[in-house]
């Protein structure tokens, strides 16, 4: 590599190589950890030369041959990078102070207290959780539910052969029963349905639906199935409930049955 790409790092430093010198000092830089060095030890230098504006420069050449008066010159450059930093720390000092402030009326804004701007309200300690119960937290969002209210005496069960576990809520009404129930377990694709068996024999289908194939709180389909159905039966008059899955061809065989 020829010396004059060597000597290259100052002007390439101080930003004054043309376009192309500029790109061919790269190519050279890429491969010469020597420049590489030098460049390295240049930047503070050029980081001061950028504070000096034109006039000064033009200041300190007139004073070259007057020692007393390049002191006095130089001395005045120092005092005003002093006070140049100085301001530059005010002007931080003061964007933290009313950044805070804003920060602070923000957080009383949104937390809604009455507090003045810039007060912070105490941390108040958060009630103790009820421990669970076997009441659901909202009422069931599957198909077919009907009304908001979470109420209702509980009643489960799990059958050993099919697996498919059940809980339901039944709630009395004056035209008979509402009856909210999820299932799990529940492999698809199939068609199911809910049927009461009253403490007379008789029974009633109360609701059908069809499960796809991947089922319902299953691995495939991690979310249970939430429903809700009716009858015209009381829960004193009810002997158990069951849910049974139809072929094709009409023939029902029991998924879960829950005892009452």
């Amino acid at each position: 590599m020829s010396r004059p790409d060597h000597m290259d790092v100052a002007a390439y430093a101080l930003g004054v190589l043309d376009e192309q010198d500029t790109e061919r000092f790269e190519e050279h830089l890429a491969t010469c950890w020597a420049c590489a060095a030098e460049l390295e030890t240049m930047v503070p230098v050029v980081g001061l030369l950028s504070d000096i504006d034109g006039e000064t420069m033009m200041a300190l050449e007139q004073t070259a041959t007057d020692p007393a008066l390049l002191d006095r010159t130089l001395g005045a450059v120092r005092a005003d990078r002093r006070r140049t930093r100085f301001r530059h720390m005010l002007a931080t000092a003061a964007a933290v102070v009313v950044f805070g402030g804003l920060s602070g009326y923000g957080f009383v804004s949104v937390t809604g207290n009455d507090q003045p701007p810039g007060v912070l309200a105490e941390s108040t300690p958060s009630a103790p959780n009820d421990p669970p119960t076997s009441v659901p937290t909202a009422a069931p969002s599957g198909p077919g539910v009907g009304g908001t209210e979470v109420e209702g005496d509980q009643v489960e069960a799990t059958d050993p052969t099919t697996g498919v576990q059940t809980t339901m809520f039944l709630v009395t009404k004056d035209y008979g029963t509402r009856i909210n129930f999820s299932l799990r377990k529940l492999p698809g694709p199939r068609i199911c349905r809910l049927v009461v068996v009253r403490k007379n024999a008789t029974t009633e289908v109360i609701s059908t639906w069809s499960v796809p194939d991947g089922g319902y709180g299953t691995n495939t389909r991690p979310q249970g199935l939430e429903l809700s159905a009716s009858t015209s039966a009381l829960p004193k008059d009810i002997k158990q409930l069951q849910v049974q899955s139809v072929d094709a061809n009409g023939v029902a065989s029991p998924l879960v049955t829950v005892p009452m």
